[in-house]
């Protein structure tokens, strides 16, 4: 076996496997599942019968902690099929990835610590003396579905956070607190922005009316920007028929299609997963000559996936997804140029949001996987090489992501960090020659000859709900004045200033500045107190003395003085 290159990702696998041996010492009867290193740490999925409590973590711990400081070697050993299937005859689940390793003719390999043995592929500390036992923690249990399966039985999932030392793991874990005040599942219920119920259904949310203006007002950003240089909105329906699909080669890759709808006498109809293939019938309508080139096609509208239901999350992974989805048809030698135009409007889009710390990943195809995609091989490393040109004249951080690719395309995918360091992935340009090639898209170039033209697939949210979602968080709820679904709460203090109130609410109206009133019958302190929970950026006071004066007293979110001024005074600052 390989000896270690002492990685942080050999040492959260070789955690994995203490975990594993923690839990059978603690419960000789479980029956264990898949323990892979993710982000920020690792995870091992448990058949007990749902014996696992939270307060068996602490003791866990322990048993993993007293295992490393025995300093024991990790050592690993070819084995074959018979002979994995010996050594894990008890475990059942192990089992079935040995018979489904040994189909596909995988090499496999069992792993010992102390006296603890397991199937795994490899890549781990070579002695435990290399971990130290205060960079790691195990955090929650949840339940997990056997292989991601909702009709397999349901493992319990133990997950952990490890770094390279004590102070990483607890810097980390600051930031975890902090992402649960920003949840943005908790917030959207606390701010009034969108639910989501049983009756509806798991990852299909709704939207309270200020979540739908907050969606608005960041789709129309999207849209203003996009008309400014050129793009034409198009309208698309939301199921087609399955041959569609057999064209685009998504019925063949596509893994997320919700089942057809069977209709008597008529073809098989499928609720639209993306939008792609709509966008190319549309264009495959009218001849179109090299001269109208580039064609910019734009269409915000709801895609409907079949997420597995135990990755949804809030607004962050949905069901029904949103896109500001993008095609361009375009000649060849206008890649470049196109591709230019559209990382101007995203580098924009991040600066007006405030996501000023991105980088950009270069997704390719795997060669050791070429099933995976259609077309030629020599048409992706020319698509891979343009991608990889542009975003490096632009001197942008880069890596590139090998095996990341669209099965149809290459694509360049934005990633950015938030404000409290954590990563997401916005916005994405996809290259794509293959596609035009299956749908015979064509275009009369200036010789009086067909070709093909190349689509560049793009988005910039990314989806509207995951934005959203994103942005929720980011901003903890708190968005600037120009985002903000309510920008101002207006409190009174009595009846006695309904008249002035209501001049104050037109003249707010008049301009176009989105705003509540809150003239109940009830303290000034209990209604100043649930508007600032609100987190809205101003709120007006108004009782007899700013009636007289023809004055308000503001609070400006964040700030403890209050101030009192002409409405006249704060629209003319609301303007700078």
């Amino acid at each position: 076996m390989k000896k270690s290159k002492n990685t942080i990702e050999e040492r959260r696998h070789t955690l994995a496997h203490l975990l594993a041996s923690a839990v059978l010492k603690k419960y000789p009867d479980a029956k264990l599942g898949i323990g892979p290193t993710i982000e920020n740490g690792f995870y091992y999925d448990f058949d007990l019968g749902g014996k696992l409590k939270e307060e068996d973590l602490e003791k866990l711990e322990q048993t993993m902690r007293d295992l490393i400081g025995q300093e024991l070697d990790m050592t690993g050993e070819k084995v074959t099929a018979a002979e994995a299937r010996k050594l894990f005859a008890h475990q059942s689940y192990k089992l079935e990835l040995i018979d489904e390793y040994e189909k596909e003719g995988r090499e496999l390999t069992a792993y010992t610590i102390g006296d603890f043995t397991d199937l795994c592929k490899g890549g781990h500390a070579d002695n435990t003396r290399d971990i130290d036992p205060a960079s790691f923690t195990l955090t929650t249990i949840a339940g997990a579905y056997w292989r991601g399966d909702e009709n397999n039985p349901q493992l319990q999932r133990i997950y952990a956070l490890a770094f390279d030392t004590p102070a990483e793991l607890s810097e980390y874990r600051v930031m975890l607190e902090e992402a649960k005040k920003r949840d943005h599942r908790k917030l959207g219920k606390e701010l009034g922005l969108f639910a989501i119920t049983d009756e509806v259904g798991p990852g299909l949310p709704l939207f309270y009316p200020k979540g739908a203006m907050l969606r608005r007002i960041v789709e129309n950003f999207i849209t203003e920007l996009q008309e400014k240089r050129g793009y034409e909105s198009i309208w698309i329906p939301h199921i087609t028929k399955g041959e569609l699909y057999k064209i685009s080669g998504h019925a063949e890759k596509y893994d997320a299609l919700y089942p057809p709808m069977h209709l008597e006498k008529e073809a098989d109809y499928f609720i639209k997963p993306m939008n792609c293939p709509h966008f190319m019938m549309l264009y495959k309508t009218t001849p179109h000559s090299y001269r109208e080139l580039p064609v910019r096609w734009t269409c915000t509208t709801t895609n409907y996936r079949h997420e597995k239901s135990g990755e949804l999350s809030g607004l962050t992974r949905v069901r029904s997804l949103t896109q500001d989805d993008c095609h361009v048809f375009t000649r060849k030698d206008q890649i470049e140029e196109v591709i230019e135009e559209m990382l101007d409007m995203i580098e924009e889009t991040y600066a007006t949001f405030g996501f000023k710390d991105f980088w950009v990943r270069i997704s390719t195809h795997d060669p050791e996987n070429k099933e995976q995609y259609i077309g030629d091989p020599a048409v992706w490393q020319e698509s891979e090489k343009v991608l990889t040109s542009v975003i490096s004249k632009r001197g942008w951080q880069h890596e590139i992501g090998v095996g990341e690719a669209a099965f149809y395309g290459p694509k360049l995918d934005f990633i950015f960090k938030d404000v409290i360091g954590r990563s997401w992935q916005l916005s994405t340009i996809q290259l794509d020659m293959n596609l035009p090639e299956r749908f015979e898209l064509e275009y009369i170039d200036s010789d009086g000859e067909k070709k093909r033209p190349v689509v560049i697939h793009r988005a910039i949210l990314g989806s509207t709900e995951r934005f959203l979602g994103i942005l929720i968080e980011h901003y903890g709820g708190a968005f600037p004045f120009w985002l903000a679904p309510v920008q101002v709460k207006i409190l009174t203090i009595n009846d006695k200033v309904i008249e002035y109130t209501n001049e104050v609410a037109g003249k707010l109206k008049g301009q176009n500045i989105r705003f509540e009133l809150d003239t109940r019958n009830e303290s000034i302190g209990k209604k100043i107190r649930e508007a600032e929970l609100g987190k809205v950026p101003y709120i007006f006071v108004i009782g007899e003395k700013e009636a007289t004066a023809n004055q308000i007293n503001i609070r400006t979110r964040g700030v403890k003085d209050t101030k009192t001024i002409s409405l006249e005074q704060f629209l003319e600052d609301t303007k700078n």
